[in-house]
């Protein structure tokens, strides 16, 4: 059903060599290539080493690129997740970079050795079924290699079959196609691999499937549609724009949607394919369902359509998510956790389940501007008071509790303590600092605990504790303990499911005015019955980005939303990230809990430069190409 840990068998081999190298140390030239491919287990391993260098942005997928995660994989505990509104890094306040989420030397390394698959399986000793599947998947990995290749570049040189070298490197140089061209180049191939490939695998073997195929093209093509429709919210000019080598007209967007549309319907009138536990009894269970949705995604065969596997702990088979990104009191023995801390933006973006349809951003006081002070603790102020630290939360959607770990919620069989302070009963506030403090017998400490160990939010110590009042969840494993060390995590990753084909689907249909309203809704009312709601909501593009930014959070794709529609350059203007102070009161008997909300301490504005819609070209000198807008 999907991909990669039966093949992995083999891929590990190459890893252990040094992957790369495996297949590189020679050139293929014509009778090493009839080596390698006269043989079905030659074909298989090379197979193995193109599936791995494919740029899914999965756990390993970082600003500096994919699988990083060999040798020592030190970058901080960054995530992507942390160059958008979802997330802060507890110490670091780093955004979106020039030569960040570069992706052109590697990309064209992958084509290549594609392309060297391509021109060989004619010549192949293999049955018309084996070799009907191998175009299909050569054709699906060449698709996906040039989406990613589009999504940062714009248009690129479309290079289908294998160069060779013979004295004149001029005559290698390949020119770039329209950014048009290299979409419609995308699909098309993703057209072959869906027509080319079957329903599943023989063994079971996590391989693309036709139903990865349209998924990509779900992807791909929605993406495309975007740029398309919202190109005047983010207007280019010069050289590369004059030829349209990026920028995409308006009247493209209706192709596309209806692509991405058809793509999606292939996938939901299949039937093959449903969510994960479509119908919880309450919002409890429906967040238990979400979490072990990703906690192990091979538990979860009906929904997930393409998995990338990670077969044993160590260097390029596992991934770091387990030691970065556990709160601080769980953290094994490992020196620098909780380093993912899911923002207030995101925590506002949630419903209520009494208010469907709408997000319930966490007032915190009754006052007219509560949602938009974040000057910190005002003494005058009537601030809500809650009876736990968690309480504020309360009949929010399920996802949230499955996505972020709560003040006051059990992890790990612990009680994770998140607090930046109390305010004392002759209404001093002591926030972030300062002494433990004695009342009426009792002591308090400033972080709701006496020891750095037993608690995880707020004091700067190590650069351990979140910072904006929550902590992460998602994807990690509440029944491992993770080693001390790198890679230990292998947990596998999602790259495709169903819940983001029915997403695709209801926003091409809401965006473009075609398509089945009426399955376009039900597509989206579909997940949110998944996450405990009971009353349907219209179809409309607000409902739509708000169901994608809670159900796929942290899944890479909010980064590429932004991307898409143009909108990163609007929400990121010299703009602060936020969070939620949970602060003990101490002027009520029995203490109660107020929340603050404020700017995301020690961090400053960040603002997205209008030229990274598109990532610079490299070795536009030696190349030749054209580069891209104000680089």
């Amino acid at each position: 059903m999907s991909y990669l840990k039966n093949i992995l068998t083999l891929l590990l081999v190459l890893v252990a060599m040094s992957c790369g190298n495996v297949l590189d140390k020679q050139p293929l030239d014509k009778l090493q290539g009839e080596n390698l491919f006269s043989n079905p287990e030659g074909v298989k391993l090379y197979m193995a080493n193109l599936y791995y260098q494919l740029p899914i942005e999965d756990f390993t997928f970082f600003r500096q690129g994919f699988n990083w995660n060999t040798g020592d994989p030190n970058n901080g505990g960054f995530a992507p997740a942390m160059a958008t509104d979802e997330a802060v890094h507890t110490e670091f306040g780093d955004f979106v970079g020039d030569g960040d989420f570069q992706w052109w030397d590697q990309g064209y390394k992958l084509i290549r050795d594609v392309n060297i698959l391509i021109d060989i399986i004619p010549t192949l000793d293999v049955t018309d079924d084996e070799r009907k599947a191998l175009i299909g998947e050569s054709a699906f990995i060449r698709a996906y290699a040039y989406f990613a290749l589009a999504k940062r570049y714009g248009g690129v040189p479309l290079i289908t079959s294998v160069q060779k070298y013979e004295g004149d490197v001029e005559a290698l140089k390949v020119p770039r196609s329209t950014e048009k061209e290299t979409w419609d180049f995308v699909l098309k191939e993703c057209d072959t691999a869906a027509g080319n490939l079957g329903d599943a695998w023989p063994g079971g073997e996590r391989r693309a499937t036709k139903w990865v195929a349209y998924a990509l093209k779900s992807r791909a093509a929605l993406h495309a549609a975007s740029l398309a429709k919202y190109a005047d919210r983010a207007p280019i000019s010069g050289t590369a724009a004059d030829q349209k080598l990026v920028g995409l007209d308006k009247t493209a967007a209706a192709e596309f949607y209806k692509a991405a549309i058809d793509a999606s319907e292939a996938i939901i009138s299949a039937g093959k394919f449903n969510l994960y536990k479509p119908s919880p009894a309450t919002p409890e269970e429906a967040a238990n369902n979400y979490r072990l949705l990703f906690e192990d995604p091979n538990n979860a065969p009906e929904e997930v359509i393409f998995i990338k596997g990670y077969a044993r702990p160590g260097s390029g088979t596992g991934h770091n998510y387990g030691i970065w990104y556990q709160p601080n009191q769980t953290a094994n023995g490992w020196p620098h956790p909780g380093r993912m801390n899911p923002t207030l933006e995101l925590m506002d973006v949630y419903e209520s389940y009494d208010k469907p349809g709408e997000s319930a951003p966490l007032a915190t006081s009754a006052a007219a501007n509560d949602l938009s002070d974040y000057t910190g603790f005002n003494a005058a102020k009537q601030y809500k008071r809650f009876d736990t630290e968690n309480e504020i939360f309360k009949g929010r959607d399920a996802r949230m509790w499955a996505t972020m770990i709560l003040p006051g919620t059990s992890w790990k069989g612990q009680k994770i303590v998140i607090q930046a302070g109390f305010i004392k009963p002759d209404g001093t506030a002591q926030i972030m600092g300062g002494d433990p403090f004695t009342h009426a017998g009792k002591t308090y400490y400033t972080y709701g605990a006496a020891d750095r160990t037993q608690y995880s939010g707020f004091d700067t110590w190590g650069g351990n504790n979140t910072r904006t009042g929550v902590s992460f969840k998602k994807f990690l494993n509440e029944g491992l303990n993770i080693p001390p060390g790198w890679n230990q995590s292998v947990t596998d990753f999602a790259d495709f499911r169903y819940a983001e084909i029915l997403l695709n689907y209801a926003e091409a249909i809401a965006e473009s005015g075609t398509g089945d309203q009426t399955k376009g809704k039900k597509a989206l009312n579909d997940i949110r019955r998944r996450a405990g709601h009971k009353t349907e909501i219209p179809l409309t593009i607000n409902n739509v980005i708000r169901e994608r930014r809670v159900e796929l959070a942290f899944e890479h794709k909010r980064f590429w939303d932004l991307i898409r529609r143009r909108e990163y350059h609007t929400l990121f203007n010299n703009t602060m990230r936020h969070a939620l102070l949970p602060i003990l009161d101490l002027r009520v008997t029995p203490a109660k809990y107020i929340f603050v909300r404020v700017n995301v301490p020690r961090s400053n504005p960040a603002t997205f430069d209008y030229r990274q819609y598109y990532r610079s070209i490299p070795g536009i000198g030696a190349n030749g190409l054209v580069q891209n807008p104000q680089y």
